[in-house]
């Protein structure tokens, strides 16, 4: 259980109310905190992070009854049935845009996304606050996301205006975002909600970024969740060690990432939702090693660890001519 320190709970909603910025955690990973009605907020956010204007951000509210205030007629019987099914929790909803946002928070475009997250402190801040408040994941964009209060004060330390810690993020991973505004509805960003139990409720299902030219979701970037390190992927698990060996025997610090009981510097859990969950902090305790190169073994390229697969290709999008 995570104690609630509501004084201080009270002093963050404050804050957010003022214009400022608060970090604070989520099931997922630590989230920066801006009001999603003030632009000014938003647009500090977007600097700290150094975010790029063309990235969208998760509105986040504190129960269903608020996201359906802030989708009004948008809201649509697929919205009501997952969020009944998955909310509070690691899910994001795409639906036409509601009123009260700023412009940047859905990169001017139609639609926003929205989740009711699923974690004491985030849920005991949004009903303090009592308005809807943006919180993309507490970092320098692009690099790793943080799952720890304390990856928050490494990476962006007194930028922000208060880190709530409450301990280790559970999921571990970005939440799931599904866009509610097509027929059928398409996953854009793998996450702990798996494909399948989404197409339980839905009955259909289609997967990928879509075609939109403005972006629905974030996290879609070439290029994101990355180490400081350059780090390479390989599916196979003797041409890893292979290419390990190698660059050893050139004097290169390498260390090994694998997802099963084999030997590697860090072993992460063959339980998709176990290794979810430790995949940033594993990442960043690699990082913090400043080796020359990490080499991550992938799991299996199946819907269950889509999630992950999705973080790691990403974080070593261009390192591929590393493995020649």
């Amino acid at each position: 259980m995570v104690a609630i320190d509501f004084g201080l709970i009270h002093e963050a909603a404050q804050v957010l109310l003022s214009g400022g910025l608060v970090v604070f955690p989520t099931e997922t990973v630590y989230g920066l905190g801006a009001l999603a009605g003030d632009a000014s907020a938003v647009a500090r956010l977007y600097r700290v992070k150094g975010r790029p204007a063309t990235n969208p951000l998760i509105v986040h509210v504190a129960s269903i009854d608020a996201a359906r205030k802030l989708a009004g007629e948008g809201w649509n019987p697929w919205a009501e049935a997952l969020a009944q099914r998955f909310w509070p929790g690691p899910l994001t909803l795409v639906l036409p845009r509601g009123f009260g946002l700023a412009d940047a928070v859905t990169a001017g475009g139609p639609t926003m996304a929205v989740r009711v997250p699923d974690h004491p402190v985030a849920i005991a801040l949004l009903q303090a606050c009592g308005k809807p408040v943006v919180a993309p994941s507490a970092n320098t964009s692009g690099r790793l996301s943080p799952t720890l209060a304390a990856h928050v004060e490494q990476d962006l330390g007194d930028a922000v205006d208060l880190i709530l810690d409450g301990g280790p993020c559970r999921a571990g991973v970005e939440s799931t975002v599904i866009d509610l505004t097509v027929n059928p509805p398409r996953v854009l960003r793998p996450g702990p909600i798996a494909p399948a139990l989404l197409e339980a409720v839905l009955g259909g299902l289609a997967t990928g970024p879509g075609n939109e030219t403005i972006a629905r979701s974030p996290g879609l970037e070439t290029r994101h969740y990355a180490p400081l390190t350059p780090m390479v992927n390989f599916d196979d698990y003797r041409e890893a060690v292979q290419h390990v060996a190698n660059s050893r025997a050139k004097g290169h610090s390498v260390l090994l990432i694998v997802f099963e009981d084999r030997q590697a510097d860090i072993v992460l859990s063959a339980i998709p939702s176990m290794a979810e969950s430790a995949l940033y902090a594993a990442l960043h305790r690699a990082d913090a090693g400043r080796p020359d190169l990490i080499v991550v073994v992938l799991p299996p390229d199946q819907p269950e660890w889509w999630a992950v697969r999705d973080r790691l290709k990403r974080a070593s999008r261009g390192m591929d001519l590393l493995q020649a």
